[in-house]
C-alpha cells in the first residue's frame, strides 16, 4: 500500500492552465493594434496643390520616396537621413533596379534649396526619372 501512495505523488500534473497564456496573447495583440498605425505615419508635411495629372502605373518595387520637411530634414523609410546619407542609398537602389522612380514629398513651406540638392544630386547619380508629389486642387488632406 505504502508503494501505491508513492507512486501517486510522482505522477505530473495532465493539464496545463492555459490562462495566462490568453492573457499574454491579449496584451501582445492590443499593443501590435495600437503601435501599427504610428509605425506607417512619416512627416506630417502639407504637400502643394496642383492640378490632377494623368498618373502612370509604376510598380510599387520600383519606387522610393523621400520626404522633405519645412526645415529641410530629408526622409526616407520613416528615417530621418542626410543628404551625403540618402544620395548613396538611392543609387545603390537605382543600381540594383534601372526602373527605379524616386517620389519627392516636399512641403509647400519647404526650402527650394533643398528640393534642388536633391534633384541635382540624383541626376548626377544617373537617376532622371522621379515625381514630385503634389495635392490636388480641391483635396484635403
Amino acid at each position: 500500500m505504502r508503494r501505491f501512495s508513492q507512486r501517486n505523488s510522482l505522477v505530473t500534473l495532465s493539464d496545463i492552465n492555459i490562462t495566462p497564456l490568453l492573457d499574454l496573447a491579449f496584451v501582445l495583440l492590443i499593443i501590435f493594434i495600437i503601435t501599427t498605425p504610428l509605425l506607417e505615419k512619416g512627416f506630417e508635411l502639407k504637400l502643394p496643390k496642383a492640378s490632377a495629372a494623368v498618373a502612370t502605373k509604376i510598380d510599387k518595387g520600383d519606387t522610393r520616396t523621400v520626404e522633405i520637411d519645412p526645415k529641410g530634414v530629408y526622409s526616407m523609410d520613416k528615417r530621418q537621413l542626410k543628404l551625403e546619407q540618402l544620395i548613396p542609398q538611392l543609387a545603390a537602389d537605382y543600381r540594383a533596379n534601372p526602373n527605379l522612380v524616386v517620389f519627392i514629398r516636399a512641403d509647400e513651406n519647404s526650402r527650394t534649396k533643398d528640393l534642388t540638392a536633391l534633384i541635382d544630386r540624383c541626376q548626377a547619380n544617373g537617376i532622371t526619372r522621379y515625381s514630385l508629389r503634389t495635392q490636388p486642387q480641391g483635396g484635403g488632406k
